[in-house]
């Protein structure tokens, strides 16, 4: 619970750049959290540190080692309750009470029922000073990929459009090419640096031919899984996200619908082939969306059209909805919108959006907000 007269102005100053130091790390930690450490003293920052990748060193102890003897009677500042439990690393409560750290403050409990408190209570045992929740809200939203996914057991999913002012995705003829500025454009490829997996419908590989990768200027961006909900397997064998070089794969997400021979010939073509339950004819995405947390999959941006956005929605396995709306008018009633279906009778059934926020993007607006009750 927090305690907001436990702490002042300079406090939530350390912890900030606790906050700043895990954002570095942001699409490389899966399936673990973002976390950032800082070690103060004398008003001084002497150590910090923020974990880089699963499996290594976490950022208590990265800060620790930084500061070296300087942390004995220091503070330290962690964005997350440390560890006590053996993973891949040893736990960070004993780190912490080796090296001599006075007070803790860290910005939230854990949820991972191996912590869960635990840690908290490990280093008041040994004395030391801890206060929770300092720059709480900003931590869970900085968590909210791994938050959803330990709690669940499921991927955190991002829904995520461009479209012109008057909601057109493409013209009538279906040019799509470029709605949204370039500056929109390169805020999408940094979500898909930042996310496991990117999901779109068969038809979109089929009409488009996308790649699905990550395309960063100057930057080494990481490519997310690949996956395609194509209930018959009628993904071509030639088809680039299929045939593509780099960190990401592709996974066919099918159905009993599909042949034996088309999963063969995928899965020839360096393709994963999941066949997960069906609804109303399609690949079921609920089903999907389980499979996928259970192969350590935490994270998915859709990226798909008019039909799988409408069926994502109506799955209810969308978590924040990103909208890029450009200031260009393309008109026609033939023209699609980012989300088809049959859509709702009434308003009072309409899918609100809550905590959003809204941003200017090169002239473009770009409107987020959860369909939930985020993190």
């Amino acid at each position: 619970m927090a305690d907001a007269a436990a702490w002042t102005a300079q406090d939530v100053e350390y912890m900030c750049r606790a906050l700043a130091l895990a954002t570095r790390a942001r699409g490389r930690t899966s399936p673990n959290p973002l976390v950032g450490a800082v070690v103060v003293k004398g008003g001084e920052i002497v150590g910090e540190g923020y974990h880089q990748a699963a499996g290594g060193d976490h950022a208590e102890v990265l800060a620790i080692n930084h500061a070296g003897t300087a942390a004995r009677g220091g503070t330290l500042y962690v964005t997350l309750e440390p560890c006590v439990h053996y993973g891949r690393t040893p736990p960070c409560t004993k780190a912490i009470i080796q090296s001599g750290i006075a007070k803790v403050f860290a910005a939230h409990i854990d949820p991972n029922p191996e912590v869960r408190g635990k840690g908290i209570q490990e280093l008041k045992k040994a004395g030391i000073r801890v206060h929770v929740g300092l720059c709480e809200t900003e931590a869970r939203r900085l968590n909210e990929i791994f938050i959803k996914h330990i709690r669940t057991g499921r991927p955190f999913v991002i829904l995520k459009s461009a479209m012109s002012l008057d909601g057109k995705i493409a013209t009538s003829t279906g040019e799509s090419r470029w709605i949204s500025s370039e500056s929109s454009r390169l805020r999408g490829h940094e979500i898909r640096d930042a996310v496991d997996a990117i999901l779109v419908g068969v038809n979109t590989v089929i009409n488009d031919d996308p790649s699905l990768t990550t395309r960063l200027p100057g930057q080494d961006g990481r490519d997310p899984v690949r996956i395609i909900a194509d209930s018959e397997c009628r993904t071509p064998l030639e088809a680039r996200v299929v045939n593509q070089d780099g960190d990401g794969y592709a996974i066919i997400a099918t159905t009993k619908r599909a042949s034996k021979e088309r999963i063969t010939r995928l899965e020839a073509a360096g393709a994963k082939v999941l066949v997960v339950e069906e609804k109303e004819s399609r690949v079921c995405l609920s089903s999907l969306m389980r499979s996928l947390g259970c192969r350590g999959i935490t994270s998915v941006l859709i990226e798909g059209g008019a039909e799988i956005n409408a069926s994502a929605i109506r799955a209810g396995i969308v978590d924040k909805v990103m909208c890029f709306i450009a200031p260009k008018i393309i008109g026609g009633m033939d023209a699609p919108s980012p989300i088809g279906g049959e859509g709702i009778q009434r308003l009072a059934e309409a899918h609100e959006l809550h905590k959003t926020s809204v941003k200017l993007i090169d002239g473009d607006i770009l409107i987020e907000g959860y369909l939930g009750n985020g993190c």
